[in-house]
């Protein structure tokens, strides 16, 4: 995995992750005046997934392992053709990514990232967007508006115009609408097949597609994953983590 697509995918988690910590419910004004949304419940987390991560130049296609333990540490390593091409950990304090194909790797901190994306961004919002949990505090501001089998859960976080589309039935977000007014950068987050984990239903395929605009105009990243597995339990996991010294930091 090429230094383009360790930023892209930094990136898009970020961008999915902007705005603030994780919720399970929600006063509104809207015309239901709580919408409580499904988020899955865990201590540990392990899942296997098919990426692709696609721009205007290239597409990449990778295999990803995720391991999660609940609010404390995300771990990620990537393999191209069964090469471990990069590795990342996400913890309270930073998030450190790892290209093996390149032989450097870079630290990120999250005042840095906040300012950078000019959002609040830490390890909570993160979390609860990988997993496909809310990823917005409630606030009276917020509105609510029940359609025949969907609800919209409309938010602002600062700059950001938020639209949560909720199951009727099921409660999940299948989809997430964010769009900064400043510069009219967007994000759409779609999630499907929801399949049992634990108790909870998860969805097992996602698509997260980023258009903003750069000097040579409106650009679109697109990120797709496919989950083969995924699991959760109480049952310890290795979160194993190394950088060799002879890489560079960038």
């Amino acid at each position: 995995m090429n230094n383009l697509h360790v930023v892209l995918l930094l990136t898009s988690v970020l961008l999915v992750a902007s705005c603030s910590k994780k919720t399970v419910s929600h006063i509104g004004t809207g015309v239901k005046k709580e919408l409580k949304i499904e988020s899955i419940d865990f201590e540990y987390f392990h899942g296997k997934a098919r990426m692709i991560l696609r721009d205007a130049n290239k597409e990449r296609e990778v295999k990803a392992n995720i391991r999660v333990r609940r609010d404390s540490v995300i771990w990620m390593t990537f393999s191209v053709i069964g090469v471990q091409g990069g590795k990342a950990l996400i913890n309270k304090d930073s998030i450190t990514i790892v290209s093996n194909m390149e032989k450097e790797y870079y630290v990120f901190d999250y005042a840095e990232l906040s300012k950078r994306f000019n959002f609040p961004i830490n390890y909570d919002v993160i979390q609860a967007s990988l997993l496909g949990n809310p990823i917005i505090n409630p606030s009276t501001e917020d509105q609510v508006e029940e359609l025949s089998s969907m609800y919209l859960l409309k938010q602002k976080a600062g700059t950001v115009d938020v639209v949560n589309f909720v199951n009727g039935a099921s409660l999940k977000i299948e989809k997430i609408e964010l769009k900064e007014s400043n510069s009219n950068n967007t994000l759409n987050i779609n999630y499907s097949n929801f399949q049992p984990v634990g108790n909870k239903l998860f969805p097992y395929n996602g698509t997260i597609s980023l258009f903003y605009k750069a000097m040579s105009g409106l650009l679109n990243t697109t990120i797709i994953f496919e989950y083969n597995k995924a699991e959760v339990g109480d049952r310890e996991l290795r979160f194993p983590f190394n950088i060799p010294k002879k890489y560079d930091r960038r």
